[in-house]
């Protein structure tokens, strides 16, 4: 290179890091080279992320994620490629689909979705046993089996019933549960209803009332976890696992889409949910993995269920899991309860547990509470409504990315969903 007064300058080598501080504002540092390729940083640059790279790092205190995006912005086609790039590196990932739209990604991978439907042949205790990785759980402790499955007991009847659950019906649950554990190393669902509709004397002792009362307190209960047993709700939950059921590969997808339509489908992806967070926990690395839940709407709008989630997604960094709820939009938080109500505070809730937020457009009508929400700055406020597709808002830790997500030509059929729609 020569100067205007023709002198010859030596060329000079620098490192990208003091390249960096040479020319500061050119380029976004980034989050550091290990992980799966996303995609541009629109400030320059690739961008590379991964939760569990970031969280030994200390960017972030937990993997989790939460992905707004409305019908058409491209939040499916980021997770499908998200899922499938991290294989490279040994990754398993398990998938509530409540719609259906995980088959291609499953095909890819060489794997038949679970696909679940009322009186089908394939079936999935959602009572299954959570452990941990030295096997075992602590009594008493998050982890504890007993506890956990009153938990979910309890979030399960809470949303059937439409309501909190009175002292007196949450004992009886309990007892039932406890007379399940004695006759069954691992207690169903049916078995469960059998106790609280047959009330042991033993149980009724243990609380210093007769079975007679005891049946009474349980029996709305029973009536309503029935639906899942004997229902219209029957032959998906209502018995012990499916035997031969092949959880080795490295995806696991339990497609729903035949109770898309169903005032269930929350109950429904309860019941999935726990049963992957069970298997993922005995079947799973012992290091991470994905479980990703789709529509997570249809399970916060559930009072119940929406607690039994929130307490799931504190034990994340336990189980080596990175859990990634998918809403369409910001509302979606606050529509599921009245102002002020316990299910808005438990959907709010999840933000504090999700150091990952991507933000693909949102109307205009959704910028004061996504501000609000997400402490967006003016800047940021200002473009959320602004983005194209395939561009999404990071923010990850303390830090805000722009990001392009990129699909390579081989994953485009992968990402494909307007085929339907005539898209040449």
């Amino acid at each position: 290179m020569r100067t205007q007064a023709g002198f010859r300058v030596p060329a000079h080598a620098v490192t990208t890091r003091n390249l960096g501080a040479a020319y500061p504002l050119v380029a976004e540092a980034g989050l550091g080279h290990r992980g799966v390729l996303i995609g541009h940083d629109l400030l320059g640059g690739s961008f590379v992320y991964d939760p569990f790279e970031l969280y030994r790092d200390g960017v972030v205190s937990n993997p989790n994620m939460i992905v707004f995006g409305q019908i058409g912005r491209g939040k499916s086609s980021l997770l499908k490629t998200y899922l499938w790039r991290q294989a490279v590196f040994g990754r398993r990932a398990w998938v509530v689909d409540p719609k259906g739209e995980y088959a291609g990604l499953a095909d890819l991978w060489g794997v038949r979705p679970v696909a679940l439907r009322p009186g089908g042949s394939i079936r999935l205790n959602p009572l299954d046993p959570v452990q941990t990785a030295a096997g075992k759980p602590d009594p008493g402790g998050p982890d504890d089996p007993a506890r956990r499955q009153s938990e979910l007991l309890a979030s399960l009847a809470s949303a059937c019933l439409g309501r909190s659950l009175a002292p007196r019906e949450r004992a009886a649950l309990d007892l039932a549960l406890a007379s399940a554990r004695r006759s069954s190393a691992v207690p169903t669902l049916p078995r469960v209803v059998e106790a609280l509709l047959e009330p042991a004397d033993e149980s009724a002792t243990s609380i210093r009332t007769d079975r007679t009362t005891l049946l009474e307190d349980g029996r709305d209960v029973a009536l309503e976890l029935r639906r899942l047993v004997h229902g219209d709700l029957r032959g998906m939950f209502d018995g012990e696992t499916t035997a031969g059921l092949d959880l080795s590969g490295p995806l696991v997808v339990l497609d729903l889409s035949a109770l898309y339509t169903s005032a269930a489908l929350g109950v429904l992806m309860a019941c999935a949910t726990a049963w992957l967070q069970a298997a993922v926990s005995r079947d799973g690395p012992a290091d991470q993995a994905f479980l990703v839940v789709d529509e997570a709407w249809a399970i916060l709008a559930n009072l119940g269920v929406a607690r039994w989630l929130q307490a799931s997604w504190k034990l994340s960094r336990a189980h080596g899991v990175a859990n990634v709820a998918v809403l369409h939009r910001l509302s979606d938080l606050t529509s599921v309860g009245a102002t002020g109500s316990e299910q808005v505070g438990l959907a709010e809730g999840l933000l504090s547990d999700s150091e990952t937020l991507v933000i693909y457009a949102q109307p205009p009508g959704e910028v004061a509470r996504a501000t609000e929400l997400l402490s967006l700055s003016p800047t940021e406020a200002e473009l959320v409504p602004q983005l194209r597709r395939g561009i999404a808002l990071w923010k990850v830790g303390r830090r805000s990315f722009l990001v392009r997500h990129v699909v390579g030509s081989s994953e485009r059929a992968l990402v494909d969903t307007d085929a339907a729609m005539g898209r040449p």
